[in-house]
């Protein structure tokens, strides 16, 4: 791996896990104007927390060495979160603004889980 990529990756990394841990100590706590989204979209107040103990979880499991399958399941679920949010969002017809935290994370998750080193990936055979 390059340093220019080694760079892209640690930068959209941090910025993934900053957004992720924040989001997900909030969402855990139920503070910081999530209660209110998460009515508007319609779904029950306790997928707050499971929502935030699994984030903080997937940060934890991307920064730490090692793992690789675990961080494919974390990235997957990064994924599947901010795709779902951003999805929910016009669903129930909300702007595009209101969708576009979770489409910046979304992208910021595919640029982290693509540069990421040989080490944090599934060495396969075919590799």
């Amino acid at each position: 791996m390059d340093k220019r990529n080694k760079i892209i990756y640690w930068v959209v990394t941090v910025f993934l896990s900053i957004g992720m841990l924040a989001g997900g100590i909030q969402q855990m706590l139920q503070i910081g104007g999530y209660n209110e989204i998460i009515t508007k979209l319609h779904y029950p107040l306790y997928v707050l927390s499971i929502l935030g103990v699994w984030k903080i979880l997937g940060v934890i499991v991307i920064l730490i060495p090692k793992f690789p399958l675990l961080k494919e399941w974390a990235y997957a679920g990064f994924f599947f979160a901010m795709s779902g949010a951003a999805i929910s969002h016009f669903a129930v017809g909300q702007s595009f603004t209101e969708a576009i935290p979770a489409l910046v994370l979304l992208a910021v998750i595919v640029l982290s889980w693509y540069f990421r080193p040989s080490d944090r990936k599934i060495i396969t055979k075919n590799n």
